[in-house]
């Protein structure tokens, strides 16, 4: 794994991908190597127009690259079965899915259409549901990963369920912090739950430490003495394409295995090249997954055993 970079990746001439959040920073890095690598890629985004801009910047490094541009509001459980039922209409099966679309430390409380908390339901729950409704095309798919974003502040984070939605306490970087421990626990479940029921999947996760993203300067990073500390920092950052390949990594290497965490080696696995991640304790606790993905599944109401929808809660 030493110095792996894209140059690495196996070719992908056959396989079918879904990048969530692909019209920039991580999820368009992403959906471009996997382009450059012959793999057909479904980037989605909920602004239309920076979708539009995506598939043009791809187009001009790969001409020939299979790729086309879904709507998919991951505040929107609707948004999510739409997208799913039109995917399902398009194509009988899918080999990698990336849910890497995020929003990072709010930092006034806001909520979703179905009334979860912002960063809890975009981050974790949207991909929750994208991946049930899911399940049966990648059942079908050739090899099928899926790869979930956690990051680096999952090494802070709690599963508060007694304050799920920060409805009685919201801080924003608390809701950051538990939504990205929650998808490395997602990740971690959905390969116990995957052996156990024979669905045939990868499942696995990554981290792209401090790469430079909108992600950033939209959030904590945007402004003040955070803006200012963000410049201090940016010696320990990297690009955004460097960012990506730990996901990468984890998606086509032949070497990636199920139940692991990749980021990258530098220090503090902040910058450099892919190697297994740390996962804290809390991470992989397969009692509070458990309970996790029981909340989940309430909460958006989607089942993993169908894959359908079977009802919709809203919860503030």
């Amino acid at each position: 794994m030493t110095d792996w970079t894209i140059d690495d990746m196996p070719p992908l001439s056959g396989r079918l991908a879904v990048v969530t959040g692909a019209s920039g920073g991580l999820g368009f890095e992403t959906a471009l190597a996997l382009a450059g690598a012959g793999a057909e890629v479904v980037l989605t985004g909920r602004n239309d127009a920076k979708g539009a801009r995506a598939l043009e910047g791809i187009c001009a490094r790969h001409p020939d690259a299979l790729i086309s541009y879904e709507n998919l509001d991951l505040a929107s459980l609707a948004s999510v079965a739409a997208f799913a039922t039109r995917f399902a209409a398009l194509h009988g099966s899918l080999d990698l899915l990336i849910n890497n679309a995020g929003v990072m430390s709010l930092p006034v409380r806001q909520v979703t259409a179905d009334g979860f908390e912002m960063q809890f339901g975009i981050n974790y729950l949207g991909h929750y549901a994208l991946t049930a409704h899911l399940l049966p095309m990648l059942r079908r798919g050739r090899a099928p990963r899926v790869v979930n974003l956690s990051s680096l502040a999952h090494r802070t984070g709690m599963i508060d369920f007694d304050d799920l939605q920060g409805a009685t306490f919201y801080k924003p970087w608390k809701a950051y912090t538990q939504s990205k421990l929650a998808m490395l626990m997602f990740a971690l479940e959905l390969q116990r739950r995957s052996g156990a029921a024979g669905w045939g999947l990868m499942s696995n996760a990554a981290h792209p430490g401090y790469a430079r993203t909108d992600l950033i300067s939209n959030g904590p990073g945007g402004g003040g003495l955070m803006g200012v500390f963000s410049w201090l920092m940016r010696p320990l950052s990297h690009s955004a394409a460097a960012g990506a390949l730990p996901t990468l990594f984890a998606a086509t290497s032949r070497n990636a295995e199920a139940a692991a965490y990749y980021g990258p080696n530098g220090f503090y696995e902040m910058k450099g090249p892919p190697a297994q991640a740390k996962i804290m304790p809390q991470a992989n606790d397969a009692g509070v997954a458990a309970k996790l993905w029981d909340a989940s599944a309430t909460l958006t109401g989607v089942s993993f055993d169908q894959g359908v929808s079977t009802a919709t809660r809203a919860f503030a």
